[in-house]
């Protein structure tokens, strides 16, 4: 038997852009439940907000957080020894670079150039959460990073250009979701490819599902059998994305994931 596997982006995708509810999936994730289907969230977001997020779900796989920055897998998932680091009852594989590092790389460019760019570590709470529409206890959360920096230009994309440029040649990459991202040499393809070997090494024939509605979900959908892009909330498709076989969801968020992920599970499993 194909054992299939899902690999989603959070925000925008399986959480609605503006109320972070993914009722509108409920159908597709009971689907996905009584076939016990393995359902990886691999997002931007950090490992403390994709834990609360996992307990929503009543998810017990394994997790890829802040665009590939690290791979956590719950200690004995596969039942074969896998790599990484003994950490709270995951086994943990870091292809991200040290939060530290980032930040002064990025406070760095941002002497440099002389750009307005402000990223998540130097605002407030408040801030945080009026950029964002979280909770005060939720923006706590997305504070807690390990691997990247979100950023956002203060003057609009005046100077962009300029300072992505200056993230490059500082050795670092950079990407966009809601939000501009410094990291790393990761993304969330690369932690998609060993997550991926893995369940072929547990389970033979393997079929990748990955859903994500924006340009930082690239490296993902590139890396998966079928991949899913899924509408944002003014109805648009992320422009950057053009792949073989991209499948365009007709809903937003999570109605448009539903919809898809229903759609491929019972095609596959013919």
């Amino acid at each position: 038997m194909t054992q299939i596997i899902i690999i989603t982006d959070l925000d925008g995708t399986l959480l609605h852009p503006r109320t972070y509810s993914f009722d509108e999936a409920s159908p597709a994730l009971e689907l996905i439940g009584t076939r016990s289907i393995p359902l990886i969230l691999c997002s931007s977001k950090t490992t403390a907000e994709i834990e609360v997020y996992r307990k929503r779900l009543k998810n017990k796989d394994p997790f890829i957080s802040e665009n590939g920055g690290g791979i956590f897998i719950p200690e004995g998932y596969f039942g074969f020894p896998v790599e990484g680091k003994l950490m709270k009852g995951y086994r943990v594989i870091t292809l991200g670079k040290p939060y530290g590092e980032i930040r002064r790389v990025f406070k760095e460019i941002q002497t440099g150039t002389g750009i307005k760019a402000k990223g998540f570590g130097d605002m407030d709470l408040m801030e945080v959460a009026h950029l964002t529409g979280l909770q005060l206890s939720d923006a706590e959360l997305a504070k807690q990073r390990d691997f990247d920096e979100p950023f956002i230009f203060e003057k609009g994309e005046k100077g962009a250009e300029k300072f992505l440029c200056a993230i490059e040649e500082a050795g670092r990459h950079w990407t966009q979701g809601r939000f501009y991202h410094v990291l790393g040499d990761h993304d969330k393809g690369k932690a998609v490819g060993i997550l991926k070997g893995y369940y072929e090494r547990a389970h033979g024939d393997v079929k990748t599902i990955g859903l994500g509605d924006s340009f930082n979900d690239l490296p993902l959908l590139q890396s998966v059998d079928h991949p899913v892009l899924i509408r944002k909330e003014d109805g648009s498709y992320e422009e950057r994305i053009k792949l073989p076989g991209l499948i365009r969801a007709e809903g937003i968020g999570p109605a448009g994931w539903n919809e898809a992920v229903m759609a491929l599970i019972r095609g596959i499993s013919r």
